[in-house]
C-alpha cells in the first residue's frame, strides 16, 4: 500500500512537472556512450473519445500588458432599444464581437460587457495584435445576417463538401427583414427550437424563398459565418418559420440572440484606445520573474538558516507549492497579466506564513518537555486553526476583488481581477502544501524521531 502510495505521488510530481516545463525545453546530458540531446515541450493531451477529438496545450497565456497589444472600449447606443431587448441586444453585440476578433485571429482576447452609471460599454483586449485599425473596423462594423441558397456555381464543389460550402447564392433576405427569433418548444416532442417572424416584405421574401427550395436547404449566415443550415419541409407563406434541430435550451437561445443580432444590431463607437509595446510586456516579464526569483530566495534562505532542517523541509513544501501554482495557472488556464504576477508573488510569502505559524507551534509544544513525534502532531493541531483563519480572510478579499458576480459598486476591470484570481490561487495551493505536503515531509524526513 505505502509503495502504491509513492508511486502516485512520483507519477503525479512528474505529470505536474511535465505540464510546467517551458517551450521547447532543450534536455542535453552524456553518461558513458549514452547520450539524451533533445527538445521537450509542455505536456498535450491530445485523445478521441466516443468520435469526439480532445486537445488541450498546457501552455502559459500571457495577457495585453505583457504580451504586448491593444485596449479597445466602445460604448453602445441603447437608446433605441426597448428594456425588454436590452440584455440580449448586449450579449448579442459582445457574442459577435467575440467572433470577428476570433476570425481576426487573436489569441486569448478579453471582451466584457461593463456598465458605467447609465451608459453599457464594451471593453476588448486584444493580445498579440498587430493591426489594430483593421481590428477597430471589423469590430465596429454593423452585424449582417443573411439567407443564402444553393447557386448555379454550387456545381463546382464536390456533393461530399459540407452543406454550407453549396450555399453560395444571396436571397436577398437579411437581419433588416426579421422582426424577432424566439425559443420556442414544439408542441409534440417538447424540444427547443428557434421561431423566426419577418415583416411584411421579409414574409414575401421568405415564402418566395422557400417555395422554390422545398427539399433543400437555406443558410442563415451572420458575417459569412453559417450558424444554421435547415431544410425547407414546405412553403411558408405567413411570415413566420421555426429552426429545428438536436438543440440544447442554451443552445436554442444563444442562436435566437445570434439571428436578433442581425435583426436588432447596437451601434457602438470606440471611445478608448490604448496600445502596449511587446518590448514593453518582454521587459516587464523579465523583471517580474527575476524580482519574484530573488524574493524567493530570500524566502528560502531565512527558512533553512532560522528553522535548520525544518527549513529545508518548509523550502521543499514551497517549491511544490509553485510547481502546483504553475500547473494550475496553465490547467484553467489564467491569463498571466502584470498584476496576476504580483499577486503570485504576494501569495509566496502566505505559503510561508504556514510553515513559520507551524514550526512555531512545534518547537513552542517542545519547550513544554513533549517529545517531538507528539510536539509535531499537537503543532499541527493548534496552528491549523488560525491557518484557516487568515487563509479565509485573504480569500474573502480575493473573491471580492474578483466580482464574479459583477456588482457595479465593486471592481469590473481585467488588471484587478487579474491579480485577485492568481492570489486566490496561490493562496489556496499554499494553504494545501502547508497543511498537507509539509506534514507529510516532516513525518518522512523525521520517522522515529524522538526528543
Amino acid at each position: 500500500m505505502k509503495q502504491l502510495k509513492l508511486f502516485i505521488i512520483v507519477a503525479l510530481m512528474a505529470i505536474i512537472i511535465w505540464i510546467d516545463l517551458p517551450e521547447n525545453f532543450q534536455i542535453r546530458f552524456q553518461i558513458g556512450k549514452f547520450k539524451i540531446d533533445t527538445k521537450v515541450n509542455p505536456l498535450t493531451i491530445d485523445w478521441q473519445i466516443f468520435n469526439t477529438n480532445i486537445k488541450y496545450a498546457f501552455r502559459t497565456h500571457l495577457g495585453l500588458d505583457l504580451q504586448g497589444g491593444s485596449h479597445l472600449l466602445f460604448e453602445t447606443d441603447t437608446s433605441k432599444i426597448k428594456p425588454e431587448d436590452l440584455n440580449d441586444a448586449l450579449a448579442s453585440v459582445r457574442d459577435i464581437i467575440e467572433k470577428r476578433v476570433n476570425y481576426f485571429g487573436v489569441s486569448e482576447p478579453v471582451i466584457q460587457n461593463i456598465k458605467a452609471g447609465n451608459k453599457y460599454r464594451i471593453s476588448v483586449d486584444l493580445p498579440g495584435i498587430s493591426d489594430v485599425n483593421t481590428a477597430i473596423t471589423l469590430i465596429g462594423r454593423t452585424a449582417m445576417l443573411g439567407f443564402f441558397e444553393e447557386g448555379t456555381d454550387s456545381a463546382k464543389i464536390a456533393s461530399s463538401s459540407p452543406i454550407f460550402l453549396r450555399l453560395t447564392k444571396d436571397t436577398g433576405l437579411t437581419g433588416k427583414d426579421v422582426k424577432k427569433a424566439t425559443v420556442e418548444f414544439d408542441s409534440q416532442s417538447g424540444k427547443p427550437q428557434v421561431g423566426l417572424s419577418f415583416t411584411n416584405l421579409g414574409a414575401k421574401l421568405f415564402g418566395e424563398i422557400t417555395q422554390r427550395n422545398i427539399g433543400k436547404a437555406v443558410g442563415i449566415f451572420i458575417d459569412q459565418i453559417p450558424i444554421s443550415t435547415p431544410t425547407v419541409q414546405t412553403a411558408i407563406m405567413d411570415g413566420s418559420a421555426v429552426i429545428t434541430g438536436n438543440f440544447t435550451v442554451n443552445e436554442a437561445k444563444k442562436l435566437a440572440i445570434t439571428i436578433n443580432s442581425g435583426a436588432l444590431p447596437l451601434p457602438i463607437k470606440l471611445i478608448e484606445q490604448r496600445n502596449i509595446g511587446p518590448t514593453l510586456g518582454a521587459s516587464e516579464v523579465k523583471k517580474s520573474i527575476f524580482a519574484g526569483a530573488i524574493g524567493l530566495a530570500m524566502v528560502l534562505f531565512f527558512m533553512i538558516v532560522y528553522y535548520k532542517k525544518l527549513g529545508i523541509i518548509a523550502s521543499m513544501a514551497l517549491l511544490i507549492y509553485g510547481l502546483l501554482s504553475l500547473a494550475i495557472f496553465r490547467l484553467i488556464p489564467v491569463v498571466l497579466t502584470l498584476s496576476g504576477v504580483a499577486g503570485f508573488i504576494l501569495s509566496i510569502g502566505m505559503a510561508v506564513d504556514s510553515n513559520i505559524l507551524i514550526f512555531e507551534r512545534i518547537k513552542e509544544e517542545q519547550r513544554k518537555g513533549q517529545k517531538f513525534n507528539i510536539a509535531i502532531r499537537v503543532g499541527f493541531g493548534r496552528a491549523i486553526d488560525a491557518i484557516k483563519d487568515a487563509n479565509i480572510t485573504t480569500l474573502t478579499v480575493a473573491f471580492i476583488l474578483f466580482n464574479p458576480l459583477n456588482w457595479e459598486f465593486l471592481p469590473q476591470f481585467g488588471m484587478v481581477r487579474g491579480f485577485a484570481l492568481t492570489l486566490a490561487i496561490g493562496v489556496g495551493t499554499s494553504l494545501f502544501t502547508g497543511v498537507v505536503i509539509t506534514k507529510r515531509l516532516i513525518n518522512l524526513f523525521y520517522k522515529n524521531t524522538q526528543s
